[in-house]
């Protein structure tokens, strides 16, 4: 008998929102995941042409989130969606959340997990009481050669790791737009919506979750200052940090979205006792790795010598550029085989998103003392 599509049922993402669609096409890629239901906008109009737009049963076009979630439980089984893809601002990722898993929903939610630690403590509570998966859009992480880079630290090719270098660059909140009525800059920059931290939420936690996850190490204490550079803006813009991960090893995050004339510049660096790596988002099919005594090595994704784990998130032979949509469509594709009982398929989760607001708390507690250290790690020794 073939296997039927998941069912996705969507919060958020309508019309002109950029987010919603990039879930809409990664959970598409593998015919996995076929969008069901949503409940778009709370502007009447934008939802029902959204649900217009992407050919969807007027009658599972919900008014709202709390309707979508009775109307799919009046649903026999076999017709109700699967999960809840929460593409919505930070404010209500965690009571979303939560009511789609005590549902009996599984969901896939946008980052950062919630706007405080305890709020994504309630949401991990909530996941483990109901017995199912929460999946987080960590989506840099879901690269191939990211995870070629995990392989080859964790194997320990560079022996122990000492320098971690995490930097995200952006460019595009230089001027105020915030305040001209560009909607995705306007609820980033506004604290009710965003949470406690702007640049340093939106992007400082991909630079944080991608510096742990490969390194394979936690940071334990941040030495941080934050900054807003444009005149009136609420929130961070610009976010210097440094690292002490476990084991003894250092490392720099600098994250900014004030970087005049930057893209999207996500660069990761570790370097060990014999050699280092580096890996940039914006060429994401290179990952060039240093030694200490021998020429230096660039590695092409679908080339020879992948780690069988890199090899497996490709859908395409060498030459044949895979970039963001794919490494989300490799979140979406874990958290599928999970979701389906195959193996032990990895996705970013509860632990991923409790790590980064852990790290926002504390870089925010720091900048704003005069200590010299705070930990990421509350309760534990610092």
């Amino acid at each position: 008998m073939a296997r039927r599509a998941l069912r996705l049922g969507m919060v958020g993402g309508g019309e002109g929102a950029f987010i919603g669609a990039v879930h809409r096409m990664a959970a598409a890629i593998d015919g996995d995941w076929q969008l069901a239901a949503g409940a778009f906008s709370t502007d009447a109009g934008r939802n029902t042409r959204t649900g217009e737009a992407l050919g969807l049963d007027a009658a599972r076009v919900y008014p709202s989130f709390g309707a979508m979630l009775a109307g799919e439980q009046a649903l026999a089984p076999a017709a109700r969606i699967d999960a809840v893809a929460v593409v919505t601002p930070n404010n209500l990722h965690a009571p979303m959340a939560i009511a789609a898993l005590n549902a009996g929903f599984h969901v896939f939610c946008e980052k950062p997990m919630a706007m405080s630690v305890a709020e994504a403590e309630a949401i991990a509570a909530a996941a483990s009481a109901s017995g199912r998966l929460f999946a987080l859009a960590f989506t840099y992480s879901g690269y191939a050669l990211v995870e070629e880079a995990r392989a080859r630290v964790a194997r320990g090719d560079f022996g122990k790791i000492r320098l971690v270098q995490a930097e995200y660059l952006q460019g595009w909140l230089s001027e105020p737009i915030d305040t001209t009525g560009n909607k995705q800059a306007e609820w980033r920059t506004d604290p009710a919506r965003a949470g406690l931290g702007g640049c340093l939420g939106d992007i400082g936690t991909h630079a944080f979750q991608l510096a742990e996850h490969v390194s394979g190490l936690r940071v334990e204490a941040v030495s941080a200052d934050l900054m807003i550079h444009v005149p009136g803006r609420r929130l961070d813009d610009d976010v210097s940090a440094l690292l002490r991960f476990e084991g003894g090893a250092r490392g720099v995050l600098k994250a900014s979205q004030v970087a005049a004339g930057e893209e999207n510049g996500l660069k990761l660096r570790i370097h060990g006792e014999r050699g280092g790596l580096e890996w940039a988002q914006m060429e994401p099919n290179t990952l060039i790795l240093r030694w200490l005594d021998r020429p230096a090595e660039i590695i092409r994704a679908g080339g020879p010598g992948l780690h069988p784990r890199a090899a497996a998130l490709l859908r395409t032979p060498s030459g044949h550029p895979e970039g963001y949509i794919e490494a989300f469509a490799n979140l979406y594709r874990g958290f599928t085989a999970a979701i389906r009982g195959g193996g032990n398929p990895w996705f970013p989760g509860v632990s991923d998103g409790l790590r980064t607001m852990k790290f926002i708390e504390a870089v925010i507690a720091n900048a704003a003392s005069d200590r010299k250290w705070t930990s990421v790690n509350p309760g534990e020794k610092e």
